[in-house]
């Protein structure tokens, strides 16, 4: 069982790059404020944070918008935890001030609709669906996903599927062992309930193996907390 203080220590939500887990945020000014002022701007870039996720707007954008909203309120609520003990986190400042920062970018312009649709892209797919942490439920643009996968799944004549949950290294092997499996259920229900036949699915969870960013031991990284699906032919 790990201790609690090393989870402190360690808890850290990660970003959405997902080719290292080396990325680092740029220094941001707000290391540069006091304790007081800091956390006056950790809290005004958290309710922004908190106002964009709740955003039905921001949340249907064909954009990373959304993505930047719930990685901004995690890092600011992580940063203003931080500052409530009495610490200057620099990652999680750093990072919470880069997403808000993208968050408040001018969207890019709108592409013109093309001539005609795209066709269907049959490429076997390897997807992620991502959790909130310690739930075992997928997060909205998941369940989205999972409905676009499955009403494209016999236009394709996908057969069979993998259906494999995994999570953080926060909580113990045994807790997680668990709660990948119930992800992985949870899941392979959805693609149920959209046509998927249950006897073409394999469910398995593996816990806080294979993580898709390396961290250290009781970090709670978004990336790691997922559900990954393939699909084949046969």
């Amino acid at each position: 069982m790990r201790n609690a203080v090393g989870k402190a220590a360690a808890a850290g939500l990660a970003t959405v790059m997902l080719t290292t887990a080396a990325w680092a945020a740029p220094a941001s000014p707000l290391l540069q404020l006091g304790k007081s002022e800091l956390r006056d701007a950790l809290t005004s870039r958290y309710d922004t944070a908190v106002k964009a996720v709740g955003d039905a707007s921001v949340r249907a954008a064909q954009d990373s918008r959304w993505t930047y909203a719930v990685e901004a309120k995690n890092q600011c609520g992580i940063a203003i935890g931080f500052i409530k003990s009495g610490t200057k986190d620099a990652d999680s400042i750093n990072k919470c001030d880069d997403f808000v920062a993208r968050l408040s970018a001018p969207p890019p312009p709108p592409v013109p609709p093309a001539s005609a649709p795209p066709a269907l892209d049959c490429t076997a797919p390897a997807v992620s669906i991502f959790f909130d942490w310690n739930m075992d439920a997928p997060l909205p643009e998941g369940v989205s996903t999972i409905s676009t996968l499955t009403q494209t799944a016999a236009q394709c004549g996908w057969t069979r599927f993998g259906v494999t949950g995994y999570t953080d290294t926060s909580g113990s092997n045994r807790y997680n062992d668990g709660l990948s499996l119930r992800r992985a259920q949870n899941v392979a229900s959805l693609m149920s309930q959209g046509g998927i036949a249950a006897d073409a699915m394999t469910v398995t969870g593996l816990g806080e193996t294979q993580l898709k960013i390396e961290t250290a031991d009781g970090v709670r990284e978004p990336m790691n907390r997922r559900v990954e699906i393939t699909a084949s032919a046969n």
